[in-house]
């Protein structure tokens, strides 16, 4: 059972105490990331990220910080999304507070120093360029900008190369200031600690006393508009063909949000999904077949990604689009949704035997819903899903107006691909 204590600045904890493990991990969740930037400073959340690794007064450097948190033997990583930022280490469950005492050093008291800041330009840079020779990894972020355009939605979290080279230190303590605030962060502790439970807001006092509420900027909503279906050609000389093909849904909490999350397992969430069967098995069109639902607290999607041999890229979305058409057509067999349900069941059960794992999930249902929704309220939901409530959302979705189509591949003519969008 999790515990949510709001410490004397403002800041949420939320504690969960689990029992069979031996670690703990320590997450710091803020409610930011690139939807939350302008066009002037889009990267500023994922660069920021690097820094907090940088260096502090008490660690000097980022082997400081990395040589204390290898010699526990700790996992130690942060991540930056459209929606939010989060730092974590997970260690033995003995060493919690060392681990209390890093984090919060990073986050509290990092210096910013403008060679390091030089420095890691051309870190960024590299993991930029990496992610756009991985058409595979690239074209999420092809897909996003096709759905949402020129708006923060639509940008990529890491930002451009330009803004990347021009940033400088006032860039990054003027983002610190307005954008992590007590208000707008929460501390996530998960593991077994449950001898020293009682003492666990005292400790995070402790340690994060001196973060105070900030002149939060709040992102602007997200813009959506569409009346046809839309093409979106990143021409790239490739062995294959890269395609996100997928519908806008609707944002997190909405009613149907675990009828979606049902259908895209059922359409390519496993290796039993349909598509998979039908692009991988029956017609040996691809290696890697998923669909996903995406929720954020303002917009959202479903797509199916595959990468496809170039010339029967054709074929491939004639196959997606036939299985969408068919979920909003014909209910789907009680059995399969049921297997379905017992499938989101055991994955969840293996995500959340870790700390870590634990820790976000909570963190992140925080920052985007504003309430913990928990593992067990989460099955429920599921549990209640029917078939006819996979139709429905189902046929609310799929429409031909509504379909979006990015592709990664030797492909600079739209016009061939126009006809096929069809339901």
């Amino acid at each position: 059972m999790h515990s949510l204590n709001k410490l004397s600045n403002g800041l949420q904890l939320i504690t969960i105490p689990m029992r069979g493990t031996k670690t703990a991990t320590v997450l710091v969740m803020v409610r930011t990331g690139s939807k939350y930037e302008n066009k002037n400073n889009s990267g500023i959340s994922h660069f920021l990220e690097h820094m907090f690794f940088k260096g502090t007064e008490k660690r000097p450097d980022t082997l400081a910080i990395s040589s204390e948190l290898d010699g526990i033997g700790a996992e130690f990583n942060a991540f930056t999304g459209k929606e939010y930022t989060g730092y974590w280490v997970k260690a033995a469950s003995d060493k919690i507070e060392l681990a209390m005492d890093v984090v919060s050093d990073m986050l509290l008291n990092s210096k910013f120093a403008e060679k390091e800041i030089e420095r890691e330009k051309g870190v960024i840079i590299e993991e930029l360029n990496m992610y756009r020779d991985n058409p595979a990894m690239y074209i999420e972020d092809l897909f996003e900008e096709l759905l949402y355009g020129d708006q923060p939605a639509g940008r990529d979290t890491i930002g451009t190369k330009e803004n990347i080279l021009k940033f400088k230190r006032r860039d990054f303590t003027d983002y610190l200031a307005s954008q992590y605030g007590a208000q707008n962060t929460f501390i996530c502790v998960a593991g077994n600690f449950a001898g020293a439970l009682r003492a666990m807001p005292v400790q995070v006092e402790k340690y994060f006393s001196k973060l105070k509420p900030s002149k939060f900027q709040d992102k602007k909503p997200v813009r959506e508009k569409q009346d046809k279906p839309e093409i979106k050609l990143h021409y790239k000389k490739t062995d294959q063909a890269h395609l996100s093909l997928g519908v806008r849904a609707f944002s997190i909490g909405r009613k149907d949000e675990h009828a979606l999350k049902a259908a895209a397992i059922l359409l390519g969430g496993s290796m039993s999904s349909r598509l998979f069967i039908e692009l991988r098995e029956k017609k040996g069109l691809a290696y890697s077949v998923k669909t996903q639902a995406e929720f954020y607290t303002d917009s959202g999607y479903l797509t199916t990604e595959a990468g496809v041999p170039i010339g029967k890229i054709k074929e491939a979305i004639k196959i997606i689009l036939a299985e969408y058409k068919k979920l909003a057509k014909t209910l789907v067999d009680k059995k399969e949704l049921e297997r379905t349900k017992n499938l989101i069941r055991g994955r969840l059960a293996i995500q959340l035997e870790s700390s870590d794992n634990v820790a976000a999930w909570y963190g992140k249902h925080m920052v985007l819903r504003d309430r913990i929704l928990t593992p067990e309220e989460f099955l429920k939901a599921m549990d209640s899903v029917t078939v006819k409530d996979i139709q429905r959302v189902a046929r609310d979705i799929f429409i031909n107006k509504g379909l979006n189509l990015a592709i990664i591949g030797p492909f600079k003519d739209k016009i061939k691909f126009n006809n096929l969008l069809k339901i």
